[in-house]
């Protein structure tokens, strides 16, 4: 093979090196290992993924008449999908924020010393361990019409409320994603905030730095990384809230509390391929976006930290 030429940064001249070609057993040997993984994928991701592009792009699986965007187009214009999709971001643009934000304060609290700190902390890793079904129960029976809520109201002169299928539904569904996700959450930023070099925040100390000058000029930074880690997370979880919303309400509940989960629940049993396939590209794409903007962002302030 031909010679490779690097810098040497101490010399200043360029080194020659001869590149090693690796054997071809070896090359077969990793392929093998690799084969599974990569079946794997191809068999789960990659082809149905592939299907799904193809049933967007036809009129029906019989006559498969090529269609170009007009399924896109009809599901867009779909009055349910909007509702769907209007009532995902919304909930999405307050449970995520909150999931991020009152996961890192609880971190903080954690973080100094307070008395049964570590049953705090069992208290709030609890719901991780708590089938979801147990949990709706719970929900069920703390904001049914007849409920432990209402009677609570109802003993200080209140009138009832019907939680479930009322505009105070997303409420609900917001304390409960909470109430979730905000353990695990904890936990990644309690991990975070141990990693952050002690002898920075002493040296901030001896300099007169009080607790929020450190938190911002330095835990902050180190902390960007996680809160954005975190951030994704939290929105991933949020459009898959569908679990916990089909539980408490069932296929159609009030419209406030429809998600495109439902959505495409109820369009899969109708068998409408057409549209699912339409529906679930246009939700990917959305995603990759929102995503990839995040990502983009969280590189822009490493890289000004660096700075």
């Amino acid at each position: 093979m031909a010679d490779e030429k690097v810098l040497d940064k101490d010399s200043n001249k360029e080194i020659k090196y001869k590149k090693k070609r690796m054997p071809v057993k070896d090359i077969f040997k990793a392929w093998g290992f690799l084969m599974p993984s990569f079946l794997g994928v191809l068999a789960f991701f990659i082809a149905p993924f592939g299907i799904i592009i193809f049933y967007s792009l036809i009129n029906n699986p019989i006559g498969q008449k090529f269609v170009g965007i007009e399924n896109f187009k009809n599901v867009i214009m779909n009055p349910a999908f909007r509702q769907a999709a209007n009532n995902t971001m919304i909930f999405s643009l307050i449970a995520v924020p909150l999931a991020t934000i009152l996961s890192l304060l609880m971190a903080m609290i954690l973080e100094e010393n307070i008395p049964f700190k570590s049953s705090f902390r069992t208290f709030f890793l609890s719901p991780l361990m708590v089938p979801v079904a147990s949990i709706v129960l719970i929900w069920q029976v703390l904001f049914d019409y007849h409920g432990v809520l209402n009677d609570i109201i109802g003993v200080f002169g209140g009138n009832s409320v019907d939680w479930l299928k009322s505009q105070y539904g997303p409420v609900v569904v917001v304390v409960l994603f909470l109430w979730k996700n905000l353990g695990y959450n904890m936990i990644l930023y309690i991990s975070a905030l141990g990693g952050i070099p002690k002898d920075v925040l002493e040296v901030s100390t001896l300099d007169g730095a009080g607790y929020w000058r450190q938190f911002f000029y330095i835990k902050l930074r180190y902390l960007v990384p996680t809160i954005f880690f975190v951030g994704i997370l939290s929105l991933i979880n949020s459009f898959k809230v569908f679990r916990e919303v089909y539980l408490l309400v069932g296929d159609y509940p009030y419209s406030s509390l429809y998600t495109l989960q439902h959505y495409m629940n109820n369009t899969f049993r109708s068998l409408d391929y057409q549209k699912l396939s339409s529906a679930a590209l246009i939700m990917s794409v959305v995603m990759v976006v929102i995503i990839g903007v995040l990502f983009a962002l969280e590189h822009f302030l490493d890289k000004d930290l660096e700075g």
